[in-house]
């Protein structure tokens, strides 16, 4: 069964770190393009960075020099480490993994950015 597990929020003050990990199960993640995507209530879902199958990266302009994603394809695990965060990153944070048979969610996890 293809399954995305999300894990790492949590509360955290301004100026303050998370790594945000996304286990895949029943696939292996080297072969698709692999994001993270995050929501608060009343907007939409939106891009916050992005690895492709090739190691390419693309990041949100909000985040950029912040927040770096990686894979670890051992480990079947890609991470988001958030660094200098804000109170604007207070945000339910979605895992996402995309190729042509494949269009798969996690379940989501919490980020809050407060002091």
């Amino acid at each position: 069964q293809v399954q995305l597990v999300e894990s790492g929020g949590g509360l955290v003050q301004p100026g303050g770190s998370l790594r945000l990990s996304c286990a895949g199960s029943g696939f292996s993640l080297s072969s698709y393009t692999m994001s993270w995507y995050r929501q608060t209530p009343g907007k939409e879902r939106e891009l916050v960075a992005r690895i492709t199958s090739a190691d390419n990266t693309n990041y949100a302009d909000s985040v950029k020099g912040r927040f770096t994603i990686s894979r670890d394809n051992g480990k079947n695990t890609v991470y988001l480490q958030m660094n200098s965060l804000k109170p604007d990153d207070t945000a339910v944070y979605y895992c996402n993994a995309k190729g042509i048979w494949l269009d798969k969610w996690g379940q989501g996890t919490q980020v809050t950015v407060s002091s």
